[in-house]
């Protein structure tokens, strides 16, 4: 269900307004930060970068707008990604932002360092970031680049999760052990999937992602975590732009 956005034209563009603008679209406002003077230019040449606002998914909890979604349903290639960048412009234009998203156009922005800037995640041992609450099941769908610097909520600092976890599950339960040796062995993990024997990882999601103890109660429903592992198979198939890490 869609709420309804009711903020005044002096609090719309406060953190507070913003993230409820961007919930009642579907999305999650995933931290935010105050880039250094010019530190952009090279990237973003021409805006001017006060304030920088991540946007993304939770768990499962903004699944349901986007399923519901034209997007979703219309049978175009990459239907996430242009629900999302409909989603973000939309916010860019009400808030006199800019929008930018992981794939480009180019050149794309690292979005892992910033979303280390920007709320308490840390690298784990298999690529994505860890959150402390959601832990490995969340994603950045995009970015608001706000020509003024707004007020925010300071970062709270918190404890890598990886470091408090002696076994680390996400390392020995990948069925083909595709993250050996400090590397990702992508083509290892496709033709697993692919396999008849894969039908577990492709039906619910990465093996590996679901043995991390942190943040169980936000694993993606199945519906999702299949529609990503199709994501990933299709664009190992028909390459193109790098996927986010979702």
């Amino acid at each position: 269900m869609t709420l309804e956005v009711t903020d005044n034209a002096d609090h719309s563009r406060s953190f507070d307004g913003i993230r409820r603008r961007a919930q009642a679209r579907g999305l999650a406002l995933r931290g935010a930060f105050h880039p250094a003077p010019g530190e952009f230019e090279g990237l973003l040449p021409g805006v001017r970068a006060g304030t920088m606002i991540l946007l993304g998914f939770t768990g499962s909890l903004q699944w349901d707008l986007f399923r519901s979604s034209p997007e979703a349903s219309d049978g175009m290639p990459h239907p996430l990604d242009r629900w999302s960048r409909r989603i973000i412009a939309a916010l860019a234009g009400e808030l006199g932002a800019v929008d930018i998203y992981p794939n480009g156009p180019p050149p794309p922005l690292p979005f892992q360092q910033l979303a280390v800037r920007a709320e308490p995640v840390h690298p784990s041992p298999i690529g994505l970031l860890i959150h402390p609450e959601w832990g490995l099941w969340h994603a950045y769908r995009g970015a608001l680049v706000l020509p003024d610097r707004i007020e925010l909520p300071a970062v709270e600092p918190s404890a890598h999760p990886c470091s408090l976890c002696a076994s680390k599950p996400c390392l020995s339960s990948c069925p083909v052990q595709a993250f050996g040796g400090g590397t990702f062995d992508a083509q290892a993990c496709i033709n697993h999937v692919q396999s008849a024997a894969g039908s577990d990882c492709r039906e619910r999601g990465c093996r590996a992602r679901r043995a991390c103890p942190v943040g169980p109660d936000y694993r993606y429903v199945e519906d999702q975590a299949r529609f990503h592992m199709r994501a990933f198979l299709g664009s190992a198939i028909c390459p193109g732009p790098p996927p986010a890490r979702r």
